[in-house]
């Protein structure tokens, strides 16, 4: 039975990396054919499916819904972004120094929270709260540069986290996107991923069954929050200009929700399917819909209903749910007609 098992897990992967190969180096040619906006549009789409993977991570397979990323992104803007200005510090060290900041604070916040027994709705609120608390300081805070924000001094040094060609971006963005999904495939399939699933499911009986529970969500909090700073690190890289309503507002944490709830929360390909529908539409509906304020928001947020009320396990669950009713139709059809053989084999 194991060998099975570990035979049907190997022939899996091997069959995922036949589809998934070609489309990488698809991926990694197809730039240099494309015009700016379309170039700008694959950017985005890595740089969506990246954030909402990193918010995956803790609220997805965790199970702890965090309304509050939006602070572990700033943390990582502001912190090789300030370190890049004022230090001279490469952004590539920044971000490492951003990623163990979010990390940290994000232990501070999961302590404080899950300390006192916050979860559901409460510890959402909480997330919120934080991220609320660290762009007042961050605008009323002279050292931080206040809310006038940090403007990124331009330079064409790949050393420095900046390119002459915008493909660059993309290659870089691209990378943490395959990497994260390798990484979070892998945890998944680890006790590590186990016991967060268990402790999504239910707390009290992982707990039962000698799960800490408190040490795992904690673990959860800070590998999403180290993640996330990455990607504080690239857009601030990438738009050359960063200030606490941009990176501590609540739109970065929707941008990182939205995309997981379309494609599938606690699914490992949900949030790149998400992004992949998502951030084209409303890149289009903006260009189309410019001359009407909030149209495009009004297109998104109606997508949004819809999925949740048709699909309310997001397009991938919808797609898992259909392959095991196919499943179980096939094994109960191969049943009947090895029961019917039985019947129809003569006695002797």
């Amino acid at each position: 039975m194991a060998r099975t098992k570990k035979g049907g897990s190997v022939a899996k992967s091997k069959a995922m990396l036949g589809w998934a190969l070609p489309v990488i180096i698809i991926l990694l040619v197809l730039p240099w054919f494309v015009n700016s906006y379309l170039l700008n549009l694959l950017i985005m789409v890595a740089y969506g499916a990246y954030l909402s993977q990193c918010w995956n991570v803790m609220s997805g397979y965790a199970g702890q819904f965090s309304f509050g990323h939006a602070a572990f992104f700033g943390l990582g803007a502001y912190t090789s972004s300030l370190l890049f200005v004022d230090a001279g510090f490469s952004p590539w060290l920044g971000m490492i120094a951003g990623a163990l900041v979010a990390g940290l604070i994000g232990l501070i916040i999961g302590y404080l929270s899950f300390r006192y027994k916050l979860k559901g709705h409460y510890f959402a609120l909480a997330t919120l709260a934080f991220a609320e608390i660290l762009r007042a300081i961050f605008t009323n805070t002279p050292f931080f540069k206040g809310a006038m924000g940090i403007l990124i001094p331009i330079s064409s040094k790949s050393t420095m986290f900046q390119f002459s060609k915008k493909v660059y971006y993309f290659y870089v963005i691209f990378a943490l996107l395959v990497l994260l999904t390798v990484l979070l495939r892998y945890i998944s399939r680890t006790r590590l991923g186990l016991y967060f699933v268990a402790i999504r499911e239910n707390e009290d009986a992982a707990a039962a069954l000698g799960v800490n529970v408190f040490r795992y969500k904690l673990a959860a909090l800070a590998i999403s929050a180290s993640l996330t700073a990455l990607a504080g690190t690239f857009y601030a890289q990438y738009f050359s200009y960063i200030d606490p309503n941009l990176v501590f507002g609540s739109e970065v944490s929707i941008n990182a929700i939205i995309p997981a709830i379309i494609g599938g929360v606690g699914t490992v390909w949900g949030p790149i399917l998400g992004s992949l529908v998502l951030t084209p539409i409303s890149e289009l509906t903006g260009t189309l819909l410019a001359n009407y304020s909030g149209m495009n928001l009004m297109v998104y947020g109606f997508i949004l209903i819809i999925v949740i009320i048709f699909l309310p396990e997001g397009v991938m669950g919808w797609i898992q749910n259909r392959r095991t009713q196919y499943k179980v139709k096939q094994d109960k059809s191969a049943l009947a007609r090895k029961e019917g053989k039985i019947h129809e084999t003569p006695l002797s």
